[in-house]
Protein backbone atom coordinates (compact mmCIF):
# COMPACT_ATOMS: atom_id res chain seq x y z
CA UNK A 1 0.00 0.00 0.00
CA UNK A 2 1.71 2.83 -1.38
CA UNK A 3 -1.15 5.77 -1.88
CA UNK A 4 -4.20 6.57 -0.31
CA UNK A 5 -6.29 5.25 -3.66
CA UNK A 6 -4.49 1.70 -2.79
CA UNK A 7 -6.24 1.70 0.53
CA UNK A 8 -9.45 0.63 -0.79
CA UNK A 9 -7.87 -3.10 -1.63
CA UNK A 10 -6.31 -3.75 1.28
CA UNK A 11 -7.60 -7.34 2.15
CA UNK A 12 -6.36 -7.80 5.90
CA UNK A 13 -6.15 -5.41 8.62
CA UNK A 14 -5.03 -4.83 11.60
CA UNK A 15 -6.73 -1.88 13.90
CA UNK A 16 -4.71 -0.79 17.15
CA UNK A 17 -7.42 1.56 19.61
CA UNK A 18 -5.89 3.29 22.12
CA UNK A 19 -6.37 3.62 25.69
CA UNK A 20 -7.84 7.27 25.49
CA UNK A 21 -10.47 6.44 22.69
CA UNK A 22 -11.49 3.23 24.93
CA UNK A 23 -11.97 4.74 28.46
CA UNK A 24 -14.52 7.46 29.94
CA UNK A 25 -11.32 9.73 30.90
CA UNK A 26 -10.10 6.63 32.63
CA UNK A 27 -13.30 5.74 34.49
CA UNK A 28 -13.90 2.69 33.04
CA UNK A 29 -14.81 1.51 29.55
CA UNK A 30 -16.98 4.06 27.05
CA UNK A 31 -19.79 1.26 26.25
CA UNK A 32 -20.40 3.65 23.33
CA UNK A 33 -17.17 3.89 21.84
CA UNK A 34 -17.11 0.21 21.79
CA UNK A 35 -20.08 0.04 20.07
CA UNK A 36 -18.82 2.36 17.71
CA UNK A 37 -15.99 0.66 16.58
CA UNK A 38 -17.58 -2.65 16.51
CA UNK A 39 -19.96 -0.95 14.48
CA UNK A 40 -16.96 0.29 12.17
CA UNK A 41 -15.34 -2.90 12.20
CA UNK A 42 -17.91 -5.86 11.33
CA UNK A 43 -18.45 -3.02 8.31
CA UNK A 44 -15.46 -3.73 6.89
CA UNK A 45 -15.40 -7.14 7.13
CA UNK A 46 -18.92 -7.39 5.53
CA UNK A 47 -16.86 -5.26 2.71
CA UNK A 48 -14.68 -8.50 2.39
CA UNK A 49 -11.58 -7.11 4.41
CA UNK A 50 -10.24 -9.02 7.54
CA UNK A 51 -10.00 -6.96 10.59
CA UNK A 52 -8.25 -7.58 13.52
CA UNK A 53 -8.25 -5.37 16.91
CA UNK A 54 -5.16 -4.37 19.41
CA UNK A 55 -7.24 -3.00 22.05
CA UNK A 56 -5.77 -1.16 25.15
CA UNK A 57 -8.03 -0.59 28.13
CA UNK A 58 -7.82 -3.32 30.51
CA UNK A 59 -5.79 -1.63 32.64
CA UNK A 60 -8.07 1.36 32.84
CA UNK A 61 -11.46 -0.93 32.82
CA UNK A 62 -9.39 -2.70 36.18
CA UNK A 63 -8.83 0.29 38.05
CA UNK A 64 -12.26 1.37 37.44
CA UNK A 65 -13.53 -1.80 38.69
CA UNK A 66 -11.31 -1.50 41.97
CA UNK A 67 -11.82 1.78 42.39
CA UNK A 68 -8.48 3.34 41.86
CA UNK A 69 -8.11 6.97 40.67
CA UNK A 70 -4.39 6.50 39.50
CA UNK A 71 -2.57 4.61 37.56
CA UNK A 72 -0.83 2.16 40.37
CA UNK A 73 2.78 2.12 40.16
CA UNK A 74 3.89 -0.87 41.57
CA UNK A 75 4.12 -4.28 39.35
CA UNK A 76 1.56 -6.57 41.73
CA UNK A 77 -1.49 -3.67 41.36
CA UNK A 78 -0.34 -3.27 37.73
CA UNK A 79 -0.90 -7.22 37.25
CA UNK A 80 -4.00 -7.29 39.25
CA UNK A 81 -5.92 -4.34 37.38
CA UNK A 82 -4.99 -5.85 34.08
CA UNK A 83 -6.34 -9.09 35.38
CA UNK A 84 -9.86 -7.20 36.44
CA UNK A 85 -10.33 -4.94 33.44
CA UNK A 86 -9.34 -8.26 30.75
CA UNK A 87 -12.77 -9.73 31.61
CA UNK A 88 -14.73 -6.42 31.15
CA UNK A 89 -12.71 -5.76 27.90
CA UNK A 90 -13.46 -8.91 26.55
CA UNK A 91 -16.87 -9.19 27.63
CA UNK A 92 -18.06 -5.84 26.22
CA UNK A 93 -16.47 -6.51 22.94
CA UNK A 94 -18.06 -10.51 22.60
CA UNK A 95 -21.76 -8.03 22.98
CA UNK A 96 -20.77 -5.49 20.98
CA UNK A 97 -20.39 -7.60 18.12
CA UNK A 98 -22.67 -10.06 18.81
CA UNK A 99 -25.04 -7.43 17.61
CA UNK A 100 -23.24 -7.40 14.14
CA UNK A 101 -23.69 -11.69 14.38
CA UNK A 102 -19.79 -11.89 14.46
CA UNK A 103 -17.92 -14.04 16.99
CA UNK A 104 -14.88 -13.10 18.69
CA UNK A 105 -11.68 -14.60 20.48
CA UNK A 106 -9.30 -13.74 22.85
CA UNK A 107 -5.55 -13.57 22.46
CA UNK A 108 -3.06 -12.95 24.79
CA UNK A 109 0.25 -12.49 23.55
CA UNK A 110 3.81 -11.80 25.28
CA UNK A 111 6.55 -10.87 23.28
CA UNK A 112 7.98 -14.20 24.49
CA UNK A 113 5.47 -15.70 22.65
CA UNK A 114 7.24 -14.25 19.25
CA UNK A 115 10.54 -14.79 20.02
CA UNK A 116 10.47 -18.20 20.28
CA UNK A 117 10.06 -19.35 17.04
CA UNK A 118 7.66 -22.66 17.03
CA UNK A 119 5.47 -20.18 19.01
CA UNK A 120 5.83 -17.67 17.03
CA UNK A 121 4.72 -19.86 13.97
CA UNK A 122 1.89 -21.22 16.12
CA UNK A 123 0.51 -17.89 17.04
CA UNK A 124 0.81 -16.84 13.07
CA UNK A 125 -1.70 -20.01 12.59
CA UNK A 126 -4.24 -19.66 14.85
CA UNK A 127 -5.02 -15.66 13.77
CA UNK A 128 -5.18 -16.82 10.00
CA UNK A 129 -7.16 -19.67 11.05
CA UNK A 130 -9.42 -17.18 12.84
CA UNK A 131 -9.92 -14.87 10.31
CA UNK A 132 -10.25 -17.70 7.82
CA UNK A 133 -13.70 -18.45 9.96
CA UNK A 134 -14.43 -14.96 10.07
CA UNK A 135 -13.82 -14.60 13.75
CA UNK A 136 -12.55 -11.12 15.33
CA UNK A 137 -9.29 -11.68 17.22
CA UNK A 138 -9.25 -8.91 19.96
CA UNK A 139 -5.55 -9.18 20.85
CA UNK A 140 -4.01 -7.60 23.97
CA UNK A 141 -0.47 -7.85 25.62
CA UNK A 142 -0.42 -10.70 28.91
CA UNK A 143 0.25 -7.97 31.20
CA UNK A 144 -1.19 -10.35 34.09
CA UNK A 145 1.40 -12.42 33.99
CA UNK A 146 4.94 -11.05 32.15
CA UNK A 147 7.25 -8.61 34.02
CA UNK A 148 9.30 -6.12 31.82
CA UNK A 149 6.48 -5.96 28.86
CA UNK A 150 4.24 -4.52 31.58
CA UNK A 151 6.73 -1.54 32.06
CA UNK A 152 7.97 -0.75 28.56
CA UNK A 153 6.23 -2.71 26.81
CA UNK A 154 3.37 -0.99 24.07
CA UNK A 155 0.77 -1.55 21.80
CA UNK A 156 1.85 0.22 19.29
CA UNK A 157 4.91 -2.75 18.84
CA UNK A 158 2.29 -5.26 19.47
CA UNK A 159 -0.09 -3.96 16.53
CA UNK A 160 3.43 -3.86 14.29
CA UNK A 161 4.40 -7.73 15.19
CA UNK A 162 1.05 -8.90 14.61
CA UNK A 163 0.67 -7.27 11.28
CA UNK A 164 4.26 -8.56 10.61
CA UNK A 165 2.61 -12.22 11.88
CA UNK A 166 -0.46 -11.99 9.14
CA UNK A 167 1.08 -9.89 6.70
CA UNK A 168 -1.18 -7.69 6.50
CA UNK A 169 -2.12 -4.87 3.86
CA UNK A 170 -2.50 -2.02 6.19
CA UNK A 171 -1.89 -1.25 10.54
CA UNK A 172 -4.11 1.79 11.80
CA UNK A 173 -2.88 3.14 14.69
CA UNK A 174 -6.12 5.40 16.16
CA UNK A 175 -4.90 7.63 18.62
CA UNK A 176 -6.15 11.08 20.61
CA UNK A 177 -4.31 13.39 17.79
CA UNK A 178 -5.01 14.20 14.17
CA UNK A 179 -1.48 12.13 13.24
CA UNK A 180 2.00 12.95 13.04
CA UNK A 181 2.86 16.77 12.83
CA UNK A 182 6.03 18.47 12.29
CA UNK A 183 6.00 19.94 16.03
CA UNK A 184 3.70 19.41 18.82
CA UNK A 185 0.79 21.10 17.80
CA UNK A 186 -0.29 21.53 21.60
CA UNK A 187 2.99 23.83 21.89
CA UNK A 188 2.70 25.20 18.38
CA UNK A 189 -0.37 25.46 17.38
CA UNK A 190 0.70 26.47 13.76
CA UNK A 191 2.88 23.20 13.56
CA UNK A 192 1.46 21.27 10.38
CA UNK A 193 0.37 18.12 9.67
CA UNK A 194 2.67 15.59 7.83
CA UNK A 195 0.16 13.83 5.81
CA UNK A 196 2.68 10.94 3.54
CA UNK A 197 6.11 10.38 4.50
CA UNK A 198 8.45 7.19 4.38
CA UNK A 199 8.24 5.14 7.22
CA UNK A 200 11.84 5.07 7.41
CA UNK A 201 12.81 8.63 7.24
CA UNK A 202 14.85 9.76 9.90
CA UNK A 203 13.36 13.44 10.35
CA UNK A 204 10.38 11.74 11.68
CA UNK A 205 11.82 11.35 15.04
CA UNK A 206 12.40 14.71 15.94
CA UNK A 207 8.87 15.54 15.48
CA UNK A 208 7.72 12.71 18.03
CA UNK A 209 7.00 13.54 21.75
CA UNK A 210 5.93 11.43 24.50
CA UNK A 211 2.42 10.34 25.85
CA UNK A 212 0.59 12.78 28.01
CA UNK A 213 -2.55 11.22 28.34
CA UNK A 214 -1.49 9.36 31.55
CA UNK A 215 -3.69 6.19 30.57
CA UNK A 216 -1.66 4.91 27.68
CA UNK A 217 1.80 3.72 27.88
CA UNK A 218 3.03 4.91 24.39
CA UNK A 219 4.03 8.35 22.85
CA UNK A 220 4.32 9.11 18.82
CA UNK A 221 7.85 7.75 18.78
CA UNK A 222 6.28 4.66 19.46
CA UNK A 223 3.53 4.55 16.46
CA UNK A 224 7.02 5.83 14.37
CA UNK A 225 9.06 3.05 15.55
CA UNK A 226 5.16 0.44 15.44
CA UNK A 227 5.27 1.53 11.58
CA UNK A 228 8.88 1.12 10.69
CA UNK A 229 8.89 -2.58 12.18
CA UNK A 230 5.47 -3.20 9.98
CA UNK A 231 7.27 -1.86 6.79
CA UNK A 232 9.70 -5.12 7.09
CA UNK A 233 6.61 -7.04 5.90
CA UNK A 234 5.35 -4.42 3.39
CA UNK A 235 2.56 -2.78 5.28
CA UNK A 236 1.55 0.80 5.35
CA UNK A 237 0.60 2.23 8.42
CA UNK A 238 -1.59 4.93 9.12
CA UNK A 239 -1.89 7.32 12.59
CA UNK A 240 -4.57 8.88 12.99
CA UNK A 241 -7.34 10.23 14.84
CA UNK A 242 -9.94 7.83 16.74
CA UNK A 243 -12.19 10.85 16.89
CA UNK A 244 -13.08 11.02 13.40
CA UNK A 245 -16.59 9.74 12.40
CA UNK A 246 -16.44 6.63 10.43
CA UNK A 247 -12.52 7.09 10.37
CA UNK A 248 -12.01 3.83 9.29
CA UNK A 249 -14.55 3.23 6.24
CA UNK A 250 -13.54 6.96 5.35
CA UNK A 251 -9.78 5.46 5.10
CA UNK A 252 -10.68 2.87 3.00
CA UNK A 253 -12.47 4.98 0.06
CA UNK A 254 -8.95 6.88 0.14
CA UNK A 255 -9.70 10.19 2.03
CA UNK A 256 -6.73 11.67 3.14
CA UNK A 257 -6.94 11.29 7.28
CA UNK A 258 -3.90 11.26 9.57
CA UNK A 259 -0.13 10.15 8.49
CA UNK A 260 0.24 7.35 6.01
CA UNK A 261 3.99 6.30 6.50
CA UNK A 262 4.55 3.79 3.53
CA UNK A 263 7.70 1.35 3.24
CA UNK A 264 10.11 1.98 1.11
CA UNK A 265 11.61 -1.51 0.30
CA UNK A 266 10.36 -4.55 -0.66
CA UNK A 267 9.14 -7.01 2.07
CA UNK A 268 11.08 -9.39 3.80
CA UNK A 269 10.75 -13.28 4.04
CA UNK A 270 9.38 -14.54 7.21
CA UNK A 271 12.23 -15.73 8.33
CA UNK A 272 13.63 -12.29 8.54
CA UNK A 273 10.51 -10.82 9.52
CA UNK A 274 10.38 -12.83 12.57
CA UNK A 275 14.11 -12.00 13.25
CA UNK A 276 13.45 -8.09 12.85
CA UNK A 277 10.77 -7.90 15.24
CA UNK A 278 12.84 -9.90 18.00
CA UNK A 279 12.14 -6.82 20.61
CA UNK A 280 14.77 -8.41 23.03
CA UNK A 281 17.89 -9.42 21.93
CA UNK A 282 20.20 -11.84 24.48
CA UNK A 283 23.53 -9.64 23.33
CA UNK A 284 25.41 -6.93 21.37
CA UNK A 285 28.46 -6.96 18.84
CA UNK A 286 30.51 -4.12 18.21
CA UNK A 287 31.66 -4.07 14.86
CA UNK A 288 34.43 -2.54 13.26
CA UNK A 289 33.53 0.32 9.98
CA UNK A 290 35.22 -2.51 7.67
CA UNK A 291 32.39 -5.13 9.23
CA UNK A 292 29.31 -2.47 8.77
CA UNK A 293 30.69 -1.90 5.53
CA UNK A 294 30.60 -5.62 4.12
CA UNK A 295 26.86 -6.60 6.27
CA UNK A 296 25.27 -2.99 4.63
CA UNK A 297 26.74 -2.97 1.42
CA UNK A 298 28.02 -6.24 0.30
CA UNK A 299 25.15 -8.68 1.76
CA UNK A 300 28.25 -10.81 3.46
CA UNK A 301 27.82 -12.61 6.31
CA UNK A 302 29.34 -11.82 9.91
CA UNK A 303 32.36 -13.41 10.45
CA UNK A 304 34.84 -13.11 13.76
CA UNK A 305 37.83 -10.68 12.28
CA UNK A 306 34.92 -7.90 12.17
CA UNK A 307 33.96 -8.00 16.03
CA UNK A 308 35.86 -5.53 18.06
CA UNK A 309 33.77 -6.23 21.72
CA UNK A 310 31.19 -8.49 22.71
CA UNK A 311 28.15 -8.04 25.33
CA UNK A 312 25.24 -10.22 27.15
CA UNK A 313 25.28 -13.76 28.27
CA UNK A 314 23.88 -15.69 25.11
CA UNK A 315 24.14 -19.01 23.13
CA UNK A 316 24.35 -20.45 19.84
CA UNK A 317 21.33 -19.76 18.15
CA UNK A 318 19.90 -16.51 20.20
CA UNK A 319 19.06 -13.12 18.18
CA UNK A 320 21.99 -10.75 19.04
CA UNK A 321 22.31 -7.23 17.97
CA UNK A 322 24.99 -5.96 15.61
CA UNK A 323 26.39 -2.50 16.70
CA UNK A 324 28.45 0.09 14.59
CA UNK A 325 30.98 1.45 17.38
CA UNK A 326 28.72 4.82 17.82
CA UNK A 327 26.02 3.02 19.54
CA UNK A 328 23.93 2.37 16.46
CA UNK A 329 21.85 -0.88 15.58
CA UNK A 330 22.93 -1.95 11.95
CA UNK A 331 21.29 -5.63 11.92
CA UNK A 332 20.60 -8.69 14.02
CA UNK A 333 20.59 -12.51 13.85
CA UNK A 334 20.98 -15.95 15.30
CA UNK A 335 24.47 -16.47 15.98
CA UNK A 336 26.47 -19.39 15.80
CA UNK A 337 28.65 -19.48 18.78
CA UNK A 338 28.32 -18.55 22.78
CA UNK A 339 29.55 -15.80 24.04
CA UNK A 340 32.29 -17.01 25.78
CA UNK A 341 33.41 -18.48 22.51
CA UNK A 342 32.71 -15.41 20.37
CA UNK A 343 34.77 -13.41 22.97
CA UNK A 344 37.76 -16.15 22.18
CA UNK A 345 37.71 -15.40 18.36
CA UNK A 346 36.54 -12.04 18.12
CA UNK A 347 39.12 -10.28 16.11
CA UNK A 348 40.28 -13.28 14.26
CA UNK A 349 40.14 -14.62 10.85
CA UNK A 350 37.96 -17.65 10.71
CA UNK A 351 40.46 -20.17 9.78
CA UNK A 352 42.00 -19.73 13.53
CA UNK A 353 38.55 -20.71 14.89
CA UNK A 354 39.83 -24.87 15.67
CA UNK A 355 42.76 -23.25 17.04
CA UNK A 356 41.13 -21.01 19.44
CA UNK A 357 37.97 -23.22 20.18
CA UNK A 358 38.82 -26.45 19.10
CA UNK A 359 36.48 -26.86 16.88
CA UNK A 360 34.33 -25.45 14.10
CA UNK A 361 30.63 -25.35 14.15
CA UNK A 362 30.84 -22.90 10.88
CA UNK A 363 33.13 -20.28 9.67
CA UNK A 364 30.90 -17.24 10.46
CA UNK A 365 29.69 -16.08 13.35
CA UNK A 366 25.99 -15.12 11.78
CA UNK A 367 25.54 -16.19 8.19
CA UNK A 368 23.78 -13.80 6.03
CA UNK A 369 20.79 -15.95 5.36
CA UNK A 370 20.24 -15.94 9.23
CA UNK A 371 20.82 -11.75 9.35
CA UNK A 372 18.54 -8.87 8.76
CA UNK A 373 19.42 -5.32 8.29
CA UNK A 374 18.04 -2.43 10.54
Amino acid sequence: MRSREALAQARKLVVKIGSSLLTAGGRGLDQGALAHWADQIACLWDRGCQSLLVSSGAVAEGMARLGWQRRPQHLNRLQAAAAVGQAGLIQAYETQFRRHGRRTAQILLTHEDLSHRQRYLNARSTLTTLLRYGVVPIVNENDTVVIDEIRFGDNDTLAALVANLIEADLLVILTDQPGLFERDPRLDPKARLIHTASANDPRLDRMAGGSRSGLGRGGMITKIRAARLAARSGTATIIVSGREPRVLERLLRGEELGTLLIPDSEPLDARKRWLVGQCQTKGELVLDAGAVKALREGGKSLLPIGVKAVEGRFQRGDVVACMDEEGREVARGLINYSAEETRRIRGQPSSRIAELLGYVDEPELIHRDNLVLV
